[in-house]
């Protein structure tokens, strides 16, 4: 038995049972994994159960993904997996529990525990036998110490990852926004808020992010001369899917193209479902150019208008342009920051980059900084969302294949040590080869086939199953990291507490899984000192 901040791989042998208890409070989530290697001289048949009582206990078998190299850019103490990569690392979970257990093989059990908000209180003994083929039976133990305290749903934390529904539809083979792609898109859904992903990213129009996309357009149009016709019927059921699910904000598809700043979306004529050849203007149509300001002027009122009667304007994020840098860009997102000010007055946007002097500038209403530069934000006070993508790498946070998955966990009390207003990562489910339609198999590529550049783990932390999303160690972990947001939330507790003292930066904080699993036990076992 082992925490879950430690991959365990293949070739790993058994060590004693270092972790045999898990603290959690009331609502609250929490993990670790139980192991069992095969001595023998054949292979064996291997199946798990698990006994609880009050706790919902959920078991997922390890799967290994091919790793070629380590990510670059990085000291060997910032890595994981020395000794294993390049060659097979732990990543996907899988809901199926038995399998075969190879000779001189490790297999591991993924635990995933949930409290009621009426769990009892103390000690739950979990138990898990072990049936091999062979005849034998094995069993490990585990208990899970359970405090009275209730964690409170996070709130004024939004957190986004962009959901591609063009690798939904080309995976599963659906069109988009027919009968089948509702089907297949609710579990992918449902996925990101249990992973405490408030905010869905929405393909109000085909997402002008890394290349150009299959179409996928939910608002469907007409055009009739220079006059168009809105359809809002097929975002409404998006909305309402998403509300179901648990989503409580929206992000809007960014205005204008990423990395310049320079034209026009491709927005097309779809109000019969068909985009081949039905471009509402060429694709390098500019920025500034009046065919593209004339359907501003007539899409942003409607847009307007649609937002405030689902009563969507207060939970709403609107993009312009992403990634913008340097001095051109900034002079071409000085000119369309113009043109939708004029148009669209009520709208704030919010954008990722790093630069101080853009945010200083006060052209985009929320800036979205690089964990790289986010303390510099912090530190001028100026309010700001996090992001980190396939870099920066070294000592920095992020949640690559190879970072350890300790650093992972620490994104959530970093980003509420120093007062993040949100945060926003690139890649849920990018299953493409870079900035191309043609797609990779995630179970053997996890760099979209660009690294060193593209970093393996950056561009995806949901494979996809027959019947939904398969998750991650990546995605379990980092949602738990959420969880210790939320926790610190409910007890109050001052950034500038001791307990974060050792937060000094986001390339400069804890990096032991065990400082996160005695800090959290203490917090919980005195959580009365902070609340009440």
């Amino acid at each position: 038995m082992t925490s879950s901040l430690e991959r365990v791989f293949k070739s790993s042998k058994p060590m004693p049972n270092r972790y045999t208890r898990l603290d959690l409070g009331r609502n609250d989530r929490g993990s670790f994994q139980v192991c069992i290697r095969n001595s023998s001289s054949e292979n064996l048949e291997v199946e798990v159960e698990c006994c609880s009582d009050a706790l919902d206990v959920a078991v997922r078998r390890v799967g290994h993904v091919p790793v070629p190299h380590f990510n670059t850019e990085t000291n060997e103490d910032q890595l994981d997996g020395f000794g294993q990569i390049p060659g097979f690392v732990p990543d996907p979970l899988f809901t199926d529990t038995k399998a075969t257990l190879v000779r001189n093989e490790t297999m591991t059990y993924w635990v995933s525990v949930k409290t009621s908000q009426d769990c009892p209180v103390g000690v739950h003994r979990v138990e898990f036998i072990f049936r091999v083929s062979d005849g034998q039976e094995y069993t490990l133990e585990a208990d899970v110490f359970v405090y009275p305290v209730v964690l409170e749903p996070r709130r004024d934390f939004p957190v986004t990852h962009w959901f591609y529904t063009d690798a939904l539809c080309d995976w599963y083979g659906v069109e988009p926004f027919d009968e089948g792609f509702w089907e297949v898109v609710k579990p992918y859904i449902l996925d990101l808020a249990e992973h405490g992903t408030n905010v869905l990213h929405t393909p109000l129009f085909t997402p002008p992010t890394d290349g150009v996309k299959r179409p996928t357009q939910l608002l469907r149009i007409r055009r009739n001369g220079e006059s168009y016709e809105f359809d809002w019927s097929d975002v409404k059921r998006w909305v309402k899917l998403a509300q179901d699910c648990g989503t409580e904000y929206f992000e809007w598809t960014h205005l204008f193209s990423q990395w310049g700043v320079e034209y026009g979306i491709r927005i097309y004529e779809n109000y019969d479902g068909e985009y081949e050849g039905r471009l509402l203007w060429p694709p390098e149509t500019p920025a500034d150019s009046e065919v593209y300001k004339g359907f501003l002027a007539q899409f942003l009122p409607s847009f307007k208008d649609f937002l405030n009667a689902e009563g969507l304007m207060e939970t709403s994020f609107f993009h312009l342009s992403d990634e913008p840098h340097g001095e051109v860009h900034l002079a071409n997102y000085r000119k369309a920051r113009m043109i939708l000010a004029e148009l669209a007055p009520w709208m704030k946007v919010m954008d990722a980059l790093s630069e101080l002097s853009f945010a200083a500038s006060g052209l985009t209403d929320i800036p979205v900084a690089s964990v790289r530069t986010s303390k510099q934000f912090y530190e001028a006070g100026i309010p700001r969302w996090d992001y980190f993508c396939c870099g920066p790498r070294g000592e920095f946070l992020n949640r690559l294949v190879d970072t350890p998955l300790a650093k992972i966990r620490g994104a959530g009390w970093l980003f509420y040590r120093f007062e993040s207003l949100g945060f926003l990562h690139w890649g849920y489910n990018y299953w493409y080869k870079r900035a191309t339609t043609q797609l990779i198999d995630p179970y053997k590529v996890l760099d979209a086939e660009a690294w060193p550049g593209w970093a393996y783990g950056d561009t995806f932390v949901v494979y996809p199953g027959d019947d939904g999303p398969v998750s991650s160690i990546r995605w379990e972990v980092f949602a738990e990291s959420l969880n210790d947001y939320a926790l610190l939330q409910t007890l109050q507790i001052s950034p500038d507490d001791c307990n974060l003292a050792l937060f000094k930066a986001y390339d400069d904080y804890p990096k032991d899984g065990s400082w996160y699993q005695l800090t959290r036990a203490l917090l919980l076992a005195n959580a009365s000192k902070w609340v009440g």
